[in-house]
């Protein structure tokens, strides 16, 4: 037989498995989902560091790369000489495991 594949939690099956964990409330559960999100994104925004760290779980950092003009460049597969197209300025956000947490999951 063919093993199924399981799919990832969806937000209410989080806030029920954290709510069942912790004895909160479901929505007590999602007020602090609520909060985490708005925190993230306030510490990664302009104003903030660009840095946010779940202790023990993720980091997450905000690379801000500028926008690039068109160059020339090689096609590494013919070998001619070819304009690149502009790139606009973005912001690219990482989020990596900690140690502790890959040792965990490993």
């Amino acid at each position: 037989m063919a093993e199924t594949k399981k799919k990832a939690m969806n937000k209410s099956q989080l806030a029920a498995t954290l709510a069942e964990a912790t004895s909160l409330s479901k929505v007590q559960v999602n007020a602090v989902l609520a909060a985490l999100d708005d925190t993230i994104k306030k510490e990664l925004s302009k104003k903030g560091p660009g840095v946010f760290m779940m202790p023990g779980l993720l980091k997450f950092t905000l690379t801000r790369k500028p926008a690039e003009k068109s160059k020339e460049v090689r096609n590494p597969f013919t070998g001619q000489m070819v304009m690149s197209k502009p790139k606009p300025a973005r912001n690219v956000v990482r989020a990596r495991p900690l140690k502790a947490f890959k040792d965990s999951v490993a």
